[in-house]
């Protein structure tokens, strides 16, 4: 399990493009790592859409917005031309970071246990350490939410 407190895990992914993605070279910026189930599906599009509507003030508070599903790089990049999407998605299609962020994991589905992502969302600091873990999330509201508590972290 995550904690607050501990370093955050490293990894290199590749992003939409099929560059690199190395969390230790974001070493010195916050970083909202966001872990999310399928390209394009309702409540995922609803979550990116509305990171993407904050990435000016995520910015501005010196963080990296990072999605991670076990979705290919180019369904990645479909979905980002689709709708306009800013934030960094990055593919992990063995699940490895997702195991080690306890993103990946059995959940019910219609009544039935499936292993499968689960929404969730790591905010690490610029030292690399967890600074916050919401384990579940419900997709809207969410990027709002992980913006106040960033907020509430710098002050």
């Amino acid at each position: 399990m995550i904690k607050p407190g501990e370093k955050a895990p490293d990894f290199t992914l590749k992003d939409s493009e099929g560059n690199p993605v190395k969390l230790s070279d974001m070493k010195g910026s916050w970083v909202v790592l966001y872990f999310y189930p399928r390209d394009a599906t309702p409540g995922c599009t609803t979550e990116a859409t509305q990171f993407t509507a904050y990435m000016k003030d995520f910015t501005k508070m010196g963080a990296e917005v990072l999605g991670v599903s076990a979705d290919s790089c180019d369904s990645h990049q479909r979905f980002m031309v689709k709708f306009d999407l800013k934030v960094k998605l990055l593919s992990d299609p063995q699940h490895k970071v997702l195991e080690r962020y306890s993103a990946w994991g059995s959940k019910k589905i219609a009544g039935k246990v499936l292993m499968g992502i689960n929404r969730s969302t790591v905010l690490i600091d610029p030292e690399g350490k967890v600074a916050h873990h919401w384990p579940r999330v419900k997709a809207d509201g969410h990027a709002e939410e992980v913006k106040a508590k960033l907020t509430e972290l710098q002050k």
